[in-house]
Parts: C-alpha cells; structure tokens; sequence
C-alpha cells in the first residue's frame, strides 16, 4: 500500500492594494497625500504584525516537518509493500511443503510460518493506525503534530523492517523442505504418467494374449482391480494429496508392469507346462521300470550281505511303485489344469510330480549304489581305510601348523576320529563282517576331520591365536 505524497503547502501572500486615477490638480494631489497618510499608515501597521512575515516564518517550519512526515510515510509504505510481497511469496512456499511434506520439520515450518503471520499483522496494524491518525495533506499542519507523525512513521516502518529480516531468514532456513517438495512435485506428472502407460501396455498384453486363444482370466481380474487406483490419479494430488498419490502411481505402475510381463510370458508359459507334462509322464514310465529292477538288487544283497546292510532298503520297490500312480495321479490333473489354462494350478501339481519322482529316483538308486559299494569294500577296504586315514592326517598336520602342541579343541575331535576308525577296521573281522556299518563309521570319521579343518582355517582367518 503506498501513500499519496502530500501536495507543498504553499500560504497565501496578501497583497497590498493602490488606489489608481488621475489627479489633475497638484494641490488637490497634495491635500489628498495629507489626508490619507494617517489612515494608510493605521491600516498598514496592524498588516505588518498580523500578515506575510509572521506566517512566512511559520510556514517554513511546518512545511520541512511536513516533508519529513511526509517521507517517513514514504518509506514506511515502502516497507509495508516489502513485507507483504514477501509474505505472499513466502506463503507459496509453505503451502507447497505443507500439500507435499507431513513430517514433523514440515508440520513445525507451518507453525513457526503462522507465529510469523500473527507478528506481521501486527506491524501492519500499527503502520495503518500510524497512516490514518495523520493526514498529511490538511492545511493547518502545524510543526509538533508533522514532527509526530514523523516519529510515529518512522517506528512503524523500523518494526515492519525488523519483521521483513524475521521473515528472510526464515525463509532461508526454508531451503531444505523447499527443495525436497518441489523434487516430489516435478516427479509427481511422470509418475502419474507412467502408471496410465503401464496400464495401458497392460491392456494391450492381455488383449493380444486373448487373442492367440489364452483366456488368463485371472490377470484381467487384477487388472481391472487397478481401475478404482487409475480413477484417484486422475482426479488428482489435490484432492489425495502429494505423497499419497506419488505412492498410488509407483503402485500401479508396478502391477501393472506385473500384469504385463505374464501376460507377454502366458504363450511361453503354456508351452513351458506343455514341455513339463511330457518331460514328467517320459520320467514316470522310465522310473516304473527302473523300480521293476530293485527286487533282484535286494535278493543279492539279501544273499551275501547282513541283514544290517539291506533292511533300510526293504520297502524300496513298495514305495517306489506308489510314488510312481501318485505322480501320474498329479500328472493327469495337471493335464486338466492346463487344458483349462489354471495356470498356477498346472505349475504347483507338475511342482509335486517332479518331488515325488525325484524321492523315487533317490530310492531306487541307493539299492544299487548300496550294491556296488558294497561290493568295492567287500573286494578292497583298504582303499576305504586308506583313504579315512589321509583326511584324518590331513586335519592333525594343519592342526600341528606353527605349534608345539595342539589346541585340545581340535585335537580331541581328531583322537575320538582315530579311535573310531580303529574300531570300524576291527568290526570287518569276523566271518561275516557288517560292511554297511563300515562304511558309515568311515564316512562319518571324514565328516569329522572336515569340521576340524573347518574350524581351524575359520579361526586363523579370523585372527585367533
């Protein structure tokens, strides 16, 4: 708001009057001079009191006290317009935080902005009151109320300033918030932008899908459950607000991108399950023979071993038989699930065919592994011992490394390892010797001195003595 400058103040100047005519007589000129002197010097006394040099001399006062008022108002309306262009732009600011941030910085921001609105109303009422208690303009202005006036401005226009600084600096302290709002903000349209694309190229997978005859009923479910998602994004962040829309179009931007992958992958897909039905139904007829082959492995063993080195391995042929009709059970129900293109359901039970065959490969296997292990120890176990012996060597010499004696945490384990090796090489005397048992306490001696080296290349690498 800025004042009208004042109009100068300038006081009428009376004038003196002559009488104008002709005096044709000299004498007449004369007597009149005699006579009107004493009347015009009794009207010209009072004048000389009463008129200009009194009023001139007043005048010159009041007028430099009125120019001085007169700039104080000047400049205190120049501070007001100041301080209200800074509110108002700072204003802009604080809304953009306060539509964009809800953390506690930005909730104190607005607080301290709204402490600040109430100091400025402040300052601006007492300017205005300033303003209005003096008018400038009046002609009676005398010198103490224009040097008041002055006074009252120029406090007026020293408090706005001092608000002016408050504001700037809060302003500045601003920088931070300003910055990552106006970031959310510029990222806010892409966002929004690449959800409606991701939907659309959504839409656009699904259709050709359907179009080579896949019906993925379950993708165009998902699909139309982002409709209500899309309808809040484009009725805008000023009805949801920034973030929460930010969070909305990242959302659905993924769905969709989601939705759009495995629609692009369903003839894949289809193809890969079509490849895996006969994959499975190959194996399964392949496994029903290889169990029809477990009978006469365990009557041999049965013949020339102990019963401890066949007896886990009695039920073999029962179970591998049944896990065989369970997987062609799951196999003819995944054939129906993908005919009926359920998709996940397909993949789940052609997921459980594939265990339960390879449970069945497993069994049927270690009848003959067991045989020909068997028969290698049978044949040869010194091989077996020998080899036992090395990786029990092996662990004493790096538990020995840079030492004198061995650590006891180490070098217990190992004793306990040879001992038990001595003792599965005494259980093969005898006429019929538990090979099966040997060959566990062998592996299982192994195991330990591994856990030993183990343990030892951990601890060294970590720095322990």
């Amino acid at each position: 708001m800025t004042a009208t400058p004042a109009q100068p103040y300038s006081p009428s100047k009376p004038r003196a009057r002559r009488a104008r005519g002709r005096i044709p007589l000299r004498a007449a000129r004369d007597v009149l001079t005699l006579t009107m002197l004493p009347l015009i010097a009794a009207l010209a006394l009072p004048a000389t009191f009463a008129g200009g040099g009194t009023r001139r001399w007043f005048g010159g006062r009041a007028e430099n006290q009125r120019a001085e008022a007169q700039a104080a108002k000047d400049a205190a309306a120049a501070a007001f317009y100041e301080l209200d262009s800074a509110q108002r732009d700072l204003r802009i600011s604080i809304e953009t935080i306060n539509a964009v941030d809800d953390s506690p910085a930005a909730r104190r921001a607005i607080a301290d902005f709204e402490a600040l609105g109430r100091r400025i109303d402040e300052a601006s009422h007492r300017y205005i009151g300033a303003v209005d208690a003096h008018d400038l303009d009046r002609d009676d202005l005398d010198a103490s109320s224009a040097s008041r006036a002055r006074s009252e401005l120029t406090a007026a226009k020293d408090e706005l300033t001092r608000v002016k600084q408050e504001l700037d600096r809060f302003a500045r302290s601003l920088g931070p918030l300003l910055d990552k709002a106006e970031t959310q903000l510029a990222r806010l349209a892409p966002a929004v932008e690449r959800a409606r694309q991701a939907l659309l190229a959504a839409s656009t997978a699904l259709d050709t899908a359907r179009g080579g005859g896949l019906k993925a009923d379950d993708l165009a479910a998902r699909l139309a459950a982002l409709s209500p998602e899309l309808t809040k994004l484009n009725e805008g962040a000023g009805r949801h607000g920034v973030p929460q829309t930010l969070e909305r179009a990242g959302r659905v931007t993924r769905e969709a991108e989601a939705i759009r992958v495995e629609a692009e992958r369903l003839p894949e897909r289809a193809a890969e399950i079509d490849r895996r039905l006969v994959s499975l139904r190959t194996r399964a007829q392949a496994l029903t023979t290889r169990s029809e082959q477990v009978e006469p492995i365990l009557s041999e063993l049965r013949r020339r071993f102990t019963v401890a080195c066949w007896q886990d391995l009695q039920r073999v042929p029962e179970v591998a038989v049944d896990n065989v009709r369970q997987a062609e059970a799951k196999l003819a129900e995944a054939q129906a699930a993908r005919n009926e293109q359920r998709w996940a359901d397909a993949t789940a039970l052609l997921s459980t065919v594939r265990a339960l065959l390879n449970t069945t490969d497993e069994a049927v296997s270690a009848a003959g592994e067991r045989l020909n292990r068997l028969n290698a120890v049978q044949k040869d176990p010194e091989q077996e011992i020998e080899r036992t012996r090395f990786a029990l060597r092996d662990a004493q010499r790096l538990a020995m490394a840079g030492r004198n004696t061995p650590d006891p945490r180490h070098a217990g384990p190992l004793d306990a390892a040879v001992a038990r090796l001595e003792q599965a090489i005494a259980g093969l005397e005898g006429r019929h010797p538990d090979y099966w048992r040997f060959l566990t306490e062998t592996e299982a001696v192994r195991a330990t001195a591994a856990e030993v080296v183990a343990r030892i290349r951990e601890e060294r690498g970590a720095g322990a003595p």
